[in-house]
């Protein structure tokens, strides 16, 4: 496919989520009581937005500011995990309460998945997981809805108008425009698609997110630092 030129190879990033998992591990055993939890941050965007390097310069960003590593989560990388036996096995293992969210959730939405309902209970499974446990930058999944019960968790949309997504598409495919929108229209039907089936959102209901961003109006370095700082405002008021 294409558009999996987009982000970096998911094998390069392998190594990266088992090495937070493992520090996660570590931390949890020397948590005390009434430990506060860390923050998590979803991104949702139009297909044609720039949401990979806002999330990279975010995780940046939030690792400086709290002094503990981040990671960053695509949808890409949440498929790899989801379809890789062991590892998703090993991330899952301590789930532990957090399968009381996950079960609310999966019953308001299950009837409407059909056959592919154990798989995205997976994908689910390891969304919530990782969001529950903080320092995370979630991109697509519908992460942003399945993650809607975690009040440590902060969310954000980025969209641009056509014009600026063909473009955007264009030069980092080197596809033409024709080809670019067309590509561009395919994609944003299988995400609304997905969304409606799996999650029964409809695309125009933005009361999800915290935040929108015009991708096109805004850089990618603006974007993430405004969302760092309103990340780290809201963790002071609460």
């Amino acid at each position: 496919m294409p558009d999996s030129l987009l982000i970096p190879s998911v094998d390069t990033r392998i190594g990266a989520l088992e090495e937070y998992n493992r520090r996660q591990r570590q931390k949890a055993e020397h948590k005390t009581h009434g430990h506060k939890p860390r923050p998590s941050i979803t991104i949702s965007r139009e297909f044609g937005c720039e949401a990979y390097p806002v999330a990279e310069k975010l995780c940046a960003l939030m690792t400086h500011i709290t002094g503990d590593p981040w990671l960053l989560m695509d949808d890409k990388l949440i498929e790899a995990v989801a379809q890789r036996h062991n590892l998703s096995k090993d991330i899952l293992k301590s789930i532990g309460d957090k399968n009381r969210y996950l079960n609310e959730f999966l019953a308001a939405f299950s009837s409407r998945w059909g056959s592919q309902e154990d798989h995205f209970r997976l994908l689910s499974k390891f969304i919530i997981s990782s969001a529950s446990e903080g320092n995370v930058v979630i991109v697509g999944r519908g992460s942003a809805i399945v993650t809607q019960h975690l009040k440590n968790c902060y969310h954000f949309k980025l969209f641009a108008p056509m014009c600026y997504k063909i473009l955007s598409i264009s030069r980092r495919l080197n596809l033409s425009s024709a080809d670019a929108e067309k590509l561009i229209i395919r994609k944003q039907q299988l995400r609304d698609r997905f969304n409606k089936e799996f999650l029964n959102l409809d695309k125009h209901n933005l009361s999800y997110y915290d935040l929108l961003f015009n991708n096109s109006r805004m850089s990618t370095d603006f974007i993430a630092e405004s969302i760092a700082n309103y990340v780290q405002q809201k963790k002071l008021v609460l």
